[in-house]
């Protein structure tokens, strides 16, 4: 008997009863973590996992006052209204495919990518991959809903306007990243540090982003594996490894989006993924690379199950990225796996 969309559902209405952030900022990863889990056969593990995070959650935080069609614009960008902002998706997914309020608020919440360290696009990807794979079912709906509402809430641009029009792959463009001066720091005042950092933003425009909606789906698949293997040498970046992981799991949540998106939209999500990765790597990665942990002989279930086994949600989100990377790669290419050992050794279980 096929149990997983069934544990699925029972992780996210417990989930659904805890707010977005918990100790002032700090991200819910539990239905992230919890999708990933399942997707990769450890559904068994789930309620265990859940039980000991649920712990550090809150209760969701008081309404204020309703959003509306009329009046969205006031409300974007306010922590403050983030269950307003989950009531109003709530009411919309009731009303309209689920596809359909994708399709009209992916333009509106994309500049906004940056806020809250990337985790509101992450969790409509956990969201949206869950909705596609798994059927349309209430609890997975209602996850739609809070993640877009976490993303309205914590929308915020980056302070620079980002244009890539140049002819660098996501290779080259990462490897060419000039890092910020002070990267023991908030992701807002990294970002804040950006502007300022010699290189940063002619870095950041020279990548190519084709026009076309499948070139720019293979330069975002490109970027997404570029960015897990660059976290197998540079993740050390900011002492404890867990940073950097959104390097790759953001624009990865924005791949894992496109098959539910108009394909007109696909090239814009690809050059705003890439100015979330690059600001990110230029404000965490760590300027000189240490080697990487050698996962030769080990299988992508290993891999996993050692992520699992740590129990950090970082860890968890990002092996799921690295084996996505891993089984498309060239039989042989064991560097993405390489990535997620690494992040297996950086992340403390505490962090």
């Amino acid at each position: 008997m096929d149990t997983t969309s069934g544990t699925l559902d029972e992780a996210l209405q417990r989930l659904h009863s805890s707010g977005p952030e918990f100790r002032g900022f700090l991200s819910n990863h539990g239905p992230m973590a919890v999708e990933a889990l399942v997707r990769n056969g450890r559904q068994h593990t789930v309620h265990r996992w859940l039980d000991a995070y649920a712990r550090k959650l809150e209760d969701v935080p008081s309404a204020r006052d309703r959003i509306t069609d009329a009046n969205w614009q006031a409300a974007l960008g306010d922590p403050r209204r983030v269950t307003d902002w989950t009531r109003y998706f709530t009411d919309r997914l009731a009303e309209q495919p689920w596809r359909a309020v994708l399709a009209t608020w992916w333009p509106r919440l994309l500049p906004g990518i940056a806020g809250a360290a990337t985790h509101p696009v992450i969790r409509v990807g956990h969201a949206v991959r869950s909705l596609l794979t798994e059927g349309e079912q209430g609890p997975r709906r209602a996850e739609l809903a809070h993640a877009l509402g976490y993303w309205a809430a914590r929308h915020l641009p980056l302070p620079a306007t980002v244009r890539p029009t140049g002819r660098a792959t996501p290779d080259e463009a990462l490897a060419a990243l000039p890092r910020v001066a002070d990267q023991r720091v908030t992701p807002v005042d990294g970002y804040a540090q950006l502007p300022g950092t010699p290189g940063w933003l002619s870095t950041t425009e020279s990548l190519h982003v084709p026009r076309d909606p499948d070139a720019a789906r293979e330069g975002l698949t490109a970027l997404v594996r570029a960015a897990t293997l660059t976290y197998a040498g540079h993740g050390h970046g900011h002492g404890n490894g867990i940073m950097l992981v959104h390097a790759a799991t953001a624009p990865n949540a924005v791949l894992r989006t496109l098959p539910a998106l108009p394909r007109a939209l696909w090239a814009d999500s690809y050059a705003v993924a890439w100015a979330a990765a690059s600001a990110i790597t230029a404000v965490y990665a760590a300027d000189a690379p240490r080697p990487a942990p050698d996962a030769a002989g080990l299988t992508p279930e290993e891999i996993f199950e050692r992520a699992v086994a740590n129990g950090n949600e970082h860890a968890i989100k990002f092996a799921d990225t690295a084996l996505d990377v891993a089984v498309a790669a060239e039989d042989g290419d064991t560097r993405a796996l390489s990535a997620a050992l690494n992040a297996v050794r950086l992340i403390d279980t505490e962090d």
